[in-house]
């Protein structure tokens, strides 16, 4: 008999189904935070759940308790003053594997039934998260709200569903029957098991603490692993809600709530040997390439499935639309201060210019008129503060500083320091734009994660494309955009984008930018380039996450 919570989540699951086949669009879980998809107090009730956080101890009872960690700061300058159980890896680990057996015994319906619960118990927890995600990774409020809440479960339904997909193609057992002519045929019946590969461990990242957990969070957890997710020890929060709400769900079920627990380690040297663990056998991390290495070069036991730092770039050969383009640059550049994995870092401009419907360009109008547009949209202090966001760490401000010193490249656009007039300390930073040839490959052909863009002059646009391809290939990249009229330049750079397996956009000028990605619809990555080695979602992300474990007998 099917689980009842499958049965009762089963018209969710069945459209995630459709959409992840059609690519059409569909959202799960609405991104705007409106009374009508919320309930009218659900705004009030998040805040304050969110603010009980604030100057408290956040309990999980789990085991292997050791210490508090206090450390966590928020970029809007807003004191947390939240303390967090640290725990010795290895009672987790013991806890998980303790807890694992009853996880599979429940079989794939169960666990996507559970799992199913699981999404819509965080979605109605979306206010409080979004707060959480705000005061930590220092998003602004709307994108906390959607790439926080709504977006990041629509991911985890993603991976459900491809989970289920994936694991649904095993039959349970099957009457394996081969005739042997006169003789009386074989008959055996055959049982198919599906195991679940380990423990899994789930790194959080600093800026986007549950659209990239998610993912990896749900695609084990179907497919019947325990799970431990180290968040950030900056961004903490947002991973204590998500795992003390599952604990709860499991609880619930009758179900060990240690098959999830939150994990910050005491030191550095236990959180390597967590990564490290035998029992551990998948790792889901975002991050920066020096421990994203480590971690493939020295986790042989474990999957790793990493997404890694890369060298986004646009060609700008021409436009029939040229203030739609410099108004949709404008966006993607100033978007959460350039803090994504997404955005564009390298825009290259042939040396002779671009033709528009605005006439022609040269390469230096192109650059000021890019640098007025990203001025002109940051205007309104409460666009710029909405938009923008806080930088989140220390490392990011420093960079920005350096960018703006010119040692980078000629500054086109400075960046100036804004004050958030409901949090006064928030570290807000705009822009900077930096000018220099593709000859100058000191700064741009290595990721400057925050709002450092370089506007790269080549020869032509064929220079331009080989860059991008050079760049892809060596560096990686999540996103390449194109801009042009000229259909054969079009081609020629789909062409690039399937050498150097990256994602490609065409000549965005309305409300769609390269550095967003669509759950069902966009494959955020394609694993196929340095920048990373797995896309949230396909079938390879969950389908290595299990094995099947066959038992036969004659009939």
């Amino acid at each position: 008999m099917p689980h009842r919570l499958l049965e009762q989540h089963r018209p969710l699951l069945d459209r995630a189904l459709q959409t992840i086949a059609d690519r059409s669009y569909w959202s799960a879980f609405a991104e705007s935070p409106s009374p009508r998809a919320y309930g009218e107090n659900a705004a009030e009730t998040g805040r304050a759940a969110f603010e009980a956080h604030l100057g408290h101890a956040f309990e999980l009872s789990q085991p292997g308790q050791c210490a508090w960690h206090k450390d966590e700061n928020s970029p809007y300058g807003q004191a947390l003053g939240i303390s967090y159980p640290v725990s010795d890896p290895q009672a987790l680990v013991d806890a998980a594997m303790q807890a694992m057996p009853a996880w599979q015994a429940l079989g794939a319906e169960g666990r996507v039934g559970v799992c199913l619960e699981i999404l819509q118990r965080l979605n109605r927890q979306s206010f409080e998260i979004a707060h959480a995600v705000m005061m930590t990774s220092g998003q602004g409020w709307m994108m906390a709200f959607q790439a926080g809440a709504p977006h990041a479960q629509d991911r985890g339904l993603e991976a459900v569903a491809y989970a289920w997909r994936e694991m649904s193609f095993i039959p349970a057992e099957s009457t394996w029957e081969k005739p042997q002519g006169k003789h009386p045929a074989l008959v055996m019946r055959k049982h198919f098991e599906i195991v679940g590969r380990g423990v899994a461990v789930v790194i959080g990242c600093a800026t986007f603490p549950t659209w990239n957990t998610y993912p990896g969070v749900f695609a084990a957890l179907a497919t019947g692993n325990p799970v431990i997710l180290k968040p950030h020890s900056q961004v903490v929060l947002p991973a204590a809600i998500t795992v003390r709400t599952i604990r709860a769900v499991l609880e619930e079920n009758g179900l060990n709530p240690d098959l999830v627990s939150l994990c910050l380690p005491p030191s550095r040297e236990a959180a390597c040997d967590l990564y490290t663990h035998p029992d551990v056998h998948s790792i889901d991390y975002t991050g920066g390439n020096v421990f994203g290495k480590w971690l493939l070069d020295h986790c042989r036991q474990a999957q790793v499935y990493a997404e890694l730092a890369g060298v986004n770039s646009i060609v700008v050969d021409s436009t029939d639309d040229y203030q739609g383009m410099l108004r949709n640059l404008a966006f993607t550049l100033s978007l959460y201060s350039g803090q994504m994995c997404t955005t564009s870092q390298a825009l290259i401009i042939p040396a002779k210019g671009i033709a528009t419907n605005d006439g022609h360009k040269t390469y230096e109008q192109v650059c000021q008129d890019l640098a007025q547009a990203v001025d002109h949209f940051l205007s309104k202090p409460e666009t710029a503060h909405a938009v923008l966001g806080a930088i989140q760490s220390d490392e990011t401000l420093a960079r920005i500083e350096k960018a703006a010193s010119g040692a980078m490249g000629q500054v086109i656009l400075a960046p100036r320091s804004l004050t958030n007039p409901d949090f006064p300390q928030a570290r807000v930073r705009t822009p900077v734009l930096l000018a220099c040839d593709a000859t100058d490959a000191g700064f741009f052909t290595q990721e400057q994660f925050g709002p450092i863009s370089f506007l790269v002059r080549a020869a032509d646009t064929q220079a331009a494309l080989a860059l991008v391809e050079d760049l892809t290939r060596q560096h990686g990249a999540l996103t390449m955009a194109i801009y042009s009229t000229n259909d054969k330049v079009i081609d020629a750079a789909t062409q690039v984008s399937w050498r150097a397996k990256v994602a490609l956009s065409i000549n965005l000028t309305g409300g769609v930018f390269v550095n967003q990605s669509a759950a069902y619809s966009d494959f955020h990555g394609t694993g196929g380039n340095p920048a990373g080695n797995a896309s949230y979602a396909d079938s390879a992300f969950v389908a290595n996450r299990f094995r099947v474990v066959q038992r036969r007998q004659h009939v």
